[in-house]
């Protein structure tokens, strides 16, 4: 059978430590997988250098490498959007520019992506945060799951593998970290079939996390608040 294509692509906001080695890794690791393959990039309003070493990386990867830069910060939903909309292959891989996953690990996700599903989500083996971020970011898995009745384990594991095809049948709105439930129900009403897989989670070495600033997670919520009530009461 032929191989599957697929589009890799890595939201990034400051994350100049790091964003250049995951596109390198991507690049090594994706010959042996297929012979169509892109990685994509979309920068969203860094100002640590991170667009100085993508435009290094388009000018090295001219064939396979596709920077997206926002001249604003629009946040991390925005990133996701812009790299959905980017892609052009069957599947489309997605994980932050922060290296807190392994790349590599794609490798497990593919093998999971058989004829008949259309979604390959990870799990966190170990939350490598700090105790606060660990106690909070676990709570919030659990809430989403309850609230949303989701049909992943882990909505919070941006370590996601998923057919392009879906994407057709979803409108996505959110520009929070919302999107992350937004597409994991949204995909699921339009009849998506799941799949997951333990993945390994790495302390992070360099920056700060923007999902748990007060700010962002006052926003996040009050665009869950209303998605919660299209999503769970009004269509029903």
């Amino acid at each position: 059978m032929k191989k599957p294509s697929i589009s890799v692509f890595f939201p990034c906001y400051n994350d100049v430590h790091t964003i250049g080695d995951l596109v390198e890794k991507a690049l090594a690791i994706l010959p042996p997988l297929t012979d169509r393959f892109e990685v994509i990039v979309v920068e969203d309003g860094s100002s640590d250098g991170s667009q100085e070493v993508l435009k290094s990386l388009e000018k090295k990867y001219p064939q396979v490498f596709r920077p997206v830069y926002h001249p604003k910060n629009r946040g991390y939903g925005g990133a996701l959007k812009s790299g959905f909309k980017k892609a052009r292959y069957d599947l489309v891989f997605y994980t932050d520019g922060d290296a807190q996953y392994d790349i590599g690990e794609l490798s497990i996700l593919w093998d999971l992506m058989t004829h008949d599903v259309n979604f390959v989500n990870g799990i966190k083996m170990e939350r490598r945060d700090f105790a606060y971020r660990v106690i909070v970011g676990n709570f919030y898995a659990l809430l989403m799951r309850w609230a949303f009745m989701l049909p992943i384990y882990d909505v919070d594991c941006d370590f996601r593998l998923i057919r392009r095809s879906l994407f057709s049948k979803l409108n996505l709105k959110s520009n929070s970290g919302s999107i992350c439930v937004e597409l994991t129900k949204k995909a699921q009403k339009a009849g998506a079939k799941f799949r997951q897989v333990s993945v390994h989670h790495y302390p992070r070495k360099y920056g700060e996390s923007q999902f748990f600033k007060p700010v962002r997670l006052v926003k996040t919520f009050a665009e869950l608040i209303p998605l919660w009530w299209e999503l769970m009461i009004k269509k029903k």
